[in-house]
């Protein structure tokens, strides 16, 4: 088990809308172990809530960087506190 655990709100800009952002970030999230959410915002951002060992957030940001459909132009990072019953992860907004 991974010692430090955090819960990040990150919101994501650039070309991350109608690209499959969500529902890749939903299967890397699932492959990680890690628990949240992801969702559209009105604007064209789009908002993940990840939760689980920090290494393995930082892990989720970076694959979700390097894919080649999506183009991050600008990653905001806040870490908030743990929810200790989440569970899952999901896409809000559609699955």
């Amino acid at each position: 088990m991974e010692g430090t655990q955090a819960r990040w709100r990150i919101i994501f800009s650039g070309k991350v809308q109608h690209v499959g952002f969500r529902y890749t970030a939903y299967y890397l999230a699932k492959e990680l172990y890690l628990t949240g959410w992801v969702r559209n915002l009105p604007d064209g951002r789009v908002l993940l809530e990840a939760q689980g060992g920090v290494s393995r957030i930082r892990k989720l940001v970076l694959q979700l960087k390097s894919q080649p459909h999506i183009h991050i132009e600008h990653t905001q990072i806040e870490e908030i506190s743990l929810l200790p019953h989440d569970r899952g992860f999901k896409v809000i907004g559609g699955m």
